[in-house]
């Protein structure tokens, strides 16, 4: 089996010295290669279809196309490449707005070299990375009536597709849903791409924190392989 090849990655910041702290940050390793840097929101989209990115570091402080605004739109055509938001402070509105638009995961810029690294091969895995105070405002969301997101009415979901949700809510890629479940990594794939579609979610975070808030786990999608 041939190796994976490095991440692909696009920075955006309208602060060329966050944009250069970020490029060092990840220079460091061999699995994230930085393709391409954008100062604005229109010229992230823009990059997103010249440099094919697969993942998209992007501050939501942006001039021109708000932060958030470029997420949702880049989520809207193309939902292959996953964005991971980045902001200097912790904003409950802000977090919340970006996750909404189908950010993958959120870091503030005080964060280490480990971190951003750790948030983009996060976002590649189809997992999610929230920065621990990011964390903790998703948390009180999920509690509130209602809940952060709302999608359409999950009956519609097969029984396969509710034992996939349950294991997203866990955190698992596509790779360790299909092992549980004695799939393909593209057939886990697949079923996530429905579950989006059909419950109008744009991310697996959004997905995650309905399965989440909705009490779905893994649980029974084990026992389901086990007795069958």
């Amino acid at each position: 089996m041939s190796a994976r090849l490095p991440t692909r990655v696009l920075l955006v910041d309208d602060h060329a010295m966050v944009r250069r702290g970020l490029r060092e940050f990840v220079a460091p390793f061999d699995d994230i290669t930085v393709v391409g840097e954008a100062a604005d929101g229109f010229e992230a989209l823009s990059a997103t279809e010249s440099l094919h990115p697969d993942v998209v570091v992007m501050d939501l402080n942006l001039p021109r196309l708000d932060g958030v605004e470029a997420i949702r739109e880049l989520r809207a055509v193309r939902p292959e490449i996953e964005v991971v938001a980045l902001a200097g402070t912790v904003e409950e509105e802000r977090v919340m707005a970006a996750i909404e638009a189908g950010a993958a995961g959120f870091l503030l810029k005080d964060a280490g070299p480990d971190d951003v690294a750790a948030a983009i091969r996060a976002a590649r895995n189809g997992e999610m990375y929230l920065a621990p105070a990011v964390a903790g405002i998703v948390a009180r969301q999920l509690r509130a009536p209602g809940g952060p997101v709302t999608p359409a009415d999950e009956s519609s979901l097969t029984p396969r597709e509710r034992d996939v949700l349950g294991l997203v809510a866990e955190g698992l890629p596509n790779r360790a849903i299909g092992e549980a479940l004695g799939i393909t990594e593209r057939t886990a794939r697949t079923h996530v791409s429905n579950i989006l579609a059909k419950l109008g979610l744009t991310s697996r975070t959004q997905a995650a924190l309905y399965a989440v808030d909705q009490g779905l786990d893994g649980d029974a999608a084990r026992a389901s392989r086990r007795r069958s």
